[in-house]
């Protein structure tokens, strides 16, 4: 196992109304300390979310998610948060919150390409 390091990722989902506790998988946020890697997929079904909820805001959905994106990559356009660490970034990211965008439990596993599984993540989980 010398070529396969400690990972962690939770789902993206929707929550259209937080009282219900229904959900929508929609993306993967994944961190590996080892490779110093943290990277987030999504992907927006227009269609399966308006059957879903008739009331979401698809625009405002999608900016919450580009916001993930941006924290990932990092720098200043990301803000203050940005500029953490990647462990603390990914940590901010999966706190629990009360939103349309929460994320779900951490899950961790073992990989040799961070990206690979996080696209394998996201085909099993959210596509």
């Amino acid at each position: 196992m010398q070529d396969k390091h400690l990972f962690e990722y939770a789902v993206l989902r929707v929550v259209p109304k937080v009282e219900r506790e229904e959900f929508l998988n929609v993306g993967v946020i994944l961190y590996c300390k080892g490779l110093k890697y943290l990277g987030v997929c999504y992907h927006l079904d227009i269609n399966r979310l308006c059957a879903f909820s008739g009331a979401l805001d698809i625009t405002e959905i999608g900016e919450f998610l580009r916001a993930f994106e941006v924290i990932c990559r990092g720098g200043e356009e990301g803000g203050p948060i940005a500029r953490l660490p990647l462990a603390e970034r990914f940590r901010w990211l999966t706190a629990t919150r009360s939103t349309i965008v929460q994320t779900s439990r951490v899950h961790s596993g073992f990989c040799i390409d961070p990206a690979e599984t996080l696209e394998h993540l996201e085909r099993q989980l959210v596509l």
